[in-house]
């Protein structure tokens, strides 16, 4: 086998540093002193929608969104523009979490549509608690406007969860604590704040309100499958188990668990908030949805402008890349605003509550998974064997590695994205390639011409290497435009100097720089296939030599 394909297979047997990645991409406080991680040597890496509304349990009332009813739909569906000029809440943040289960939950849906319900579970110390909905965007910089808040709800502590023995998911068999209606909510990404009575604790439950019809619309799409994997809720993840080891991971994960990370909002407020808040300051048409709906819905693509892939979206099923490829096919532009994309090849399955709330990836194991073996194309990295189709395809760009923390360093700076930056070729951003990094590698699948615009030298565990950020256009008009560094939406918050550590230490002049880039590109993208105005000036022999 051409061993450029054996990559992310042969990483999976190196897992014991990837246990650990998603504290080092964050900078979270545990990232201290775990010492070495591995993953570049190879360059691979490792270590719901049931319908209905009816009434439950704890019921929760439809009161008036705080503020009035929602703004009146545009030209193209929902207003983001009337949404935002609403006021924001500014004091949505958890800020007194609690003790480690003071209080927790998860919906039954991973998505709604608007008026729809869904369930609520949640376990509490406590012996009352509330849910304020907050719906994520820009209001003015406050970042969120809380459109609905329950009456006092009654607590109790749900039962401990089990382990399935054959895949080690971690399962919860928890009841409904209340039936949430969404009446008068609009569309968008929303954070359900869980108040523990007294201010035992605070805990979140990401929920998307996702849009009916995309046409005419850039489209936000929130990772929820990504998001999951890297849940070690209840000791298992998709990369390791309680021992550390990559032998002891979860071969499938279950949405009917709380997301242990950043106070129970997943990985949302550091991959795809800040790009949320600078698409709704646009006020660019937007539509919202989750990789769980765009794999189960074939034309939910149909007609948009332009769809996002946020800051890390590394699992996805052969579904959902089908019709991310159908949509540039059609002329909808697409954007990869992180690293290491379409990476993992799934499958969603049902789970006592719904479809599609069962993530299975085998990786190197995909032999004892009873799906491969009823013929479902096995859940290994998409560009290994069986049935390898690297991601390049349709990216433009490849994931080469992690860990890094290199500078961005600007190469073509006459291109229409890097207008109104004040960028020069050679001009370097400190560390804004972290932590995982993609590149131009014609030796896989690659669309041409496609044009690098950033070509970054890093130094990968002792592996000299690039980071590119790429754009390439097809003949359907369609423009793709990849950023090549996971710390892309990250950046759009950096402030200061970088002194104080936070962001990665980026600073105020990465965060301008790819503020200024993503406000060009959504704007180009939000009018229609990019390639029929801005097509792409191939450049790959000039920088790199050969093709």
């Amino acid at each position: 086998m051409d061993q450029k394909y054996m990559a992310g297979a042969a990483a999976d047997g190196e897992g014991a540093g990837r246990r650990r990645f998603l504290a080092i991409a964050t900078g979270a406080a545990t990232a201290a002193g775990l010492g070495a991680v591995s993953g570049c040597a190879n360059g691979g890496s490792d270590g719901g929608s049931n319908g209905g509304s009816g009434a439950g349990p704890g019921s929760t009332s439809e009161s008036a969104a705080p503020g009035g009813k929602p703004p009146a739909g545009g030209a193209h569906g929902f207003d983001v523009k009337a949404e935002n000029a609403r006021p924001g809440h500014a004091d949505w943040p958890v800020t007194k979490a609690g003790p480690a289960r003071a209080i927790e939950g998860f919906a039954d849906r991973v998505s709604v549509l608007p008026g729809e319900s869904f369930g609520l579970h949640v376990s509490t110390t406590a012996p009352r608690f509330t849910v304020s909905a907050y719906r994520m965007g820009w209001y003015g910089g406050a970042r969120a406007r809380l459109v609905w808040r329950s009456e006092a709800l009654p607590g109790a502590r749900q039962p401990e969860h089990s382990v399935d023995a054959g895949t080690r998911m971690v399962r919860t068999r928890w009841t409904r604590s209340a039936t949430v209606g969404t009446k008068d909510w609009p569309e968008g990404c929303y954070l359900l704040r869980l108040d523990a009575q007294g201010g035992e604790g605070q805990r979140f439950v990401p929920l998307t309100v996702r849009s009916a019809s995309t046409a005419g619309r850039t489209v936000v799409v929130n990772a929820v499958a990504t998001w999951q994997a890297y849940n070690r809720w209840g000791g298992y993840g998709s990369y390791d188990g309680p021992s550390g080891g990559f032998a002891s991971r979860s071969l499938a994960v279950s949405f009917d668990r709380p997301y242990d990370y950043d106070d129970g909002a997943g990985l949302f407020l550091v991959y795809e908030a800040p790009l949320v808040a600078l698409a709704e300051r646009l006020g660019i048409p937007l539509a919202y949805t989750t990789t769980t709906d765009v794999a189960r819905e074939k034309r939910l693509l149909e007609g948009a402008t332009a769809v996002l892939s946020l800051g890390h979206d590394e699992y996805w099923s052969p579904e959902q890349r089908e019709h991310f490829k159908a949509a540039r096919d059609a002329g909808t532009n697409i954007a990869i605003l992180g690293a290491n994309c379409c990476f993992r090849r799934i499958r969603l399955e049902p789970s006592d509550l719904g479809p599609d709330r069962t993530l299975v990836c085998y990786k190197s194991s995909y032999e004892q998974d009873p799906g491969f073996k009823r013929g479902h194309p096995a859940t290994v990295d998409f560009r290994s064997a069986p049935g390898a189709d690297p991601e390049s395809s349709l990216l433009g760009v490849i994931y080469d590695g992690y860990p890094v923390d290199a500078p961005y360093v600007v190469t073509n700076a006459g291109h229409w994205l890097f207008e109104g930056t004040g960028a020069k070729a050679g001009d370097r951003f400190e560390h804004l390639v972290g932590v995982e990094y993609d590149k131009v590698n014609t030796g896989f699948p690659t669309p041409r011409p496609i044009e690098i615009l950033a070509h970054s030298p890093v130094v990968c565990e002792g592996r000299p290497s690039h980071q590119d950020t790429a754009y390439y256009t097809v003949p359907s008009g369609a423009g793709v435009f990849a950023t090549g560094t996971m710390r892309w939406v990250e950046a759009l918050d950096a402030t200061g100097d970088g002194r104080s550590g936070r962001n990665h230490g980026l600073d105020a002049r990465s965060g301008a720089l790819t503020t200024r880039v993503t406000e060009n590109l959504l704007r180009v993208f939000a009018a229609g296939p990019a390639g029929r105005t801005h097509p792409a000036q191939d450049n790959v022999n000039a920088v790199y030599g050969s093709s």
